[in-house]
């Protein structure tokens, strides 16, 4: 892992730390993946989207969810 994949993760799991406001893992991943979708460069998602499929196990259940959901329409 690189230094800035790891600066990307450690923000993506504080955002997803601040949108845990609730139990539910389906309602928290979908304003995780909206916030990821409006707010950052389509590189950053990209490598974020590229550290899931090689080690989403890492990545907390929410943030793994948002990531998914970034795979498909109407995020992708």
């Amino acid at each position: 892992m690189t230094v800035q994949t790891d600066k990307l993760l450690r923000m993506a799991e504080q955002i997803t730390a601040n949108m845990a406001y609730t139990d539910d893992t389906e309602v928290v991943a979908e304003k995780i993946a909206d916030h990821l979708y409006r707010f950052w460069d389509p590189r950053m998602l990209a490598s974020l989207k590229a550290y899931n499929k090689e080690q989403a196990e890492s990545l907390s259940p929410a943030l793994a969810a948002a990531v998914q959901r970034l795979e498909r329409a109407p995020y992708s």
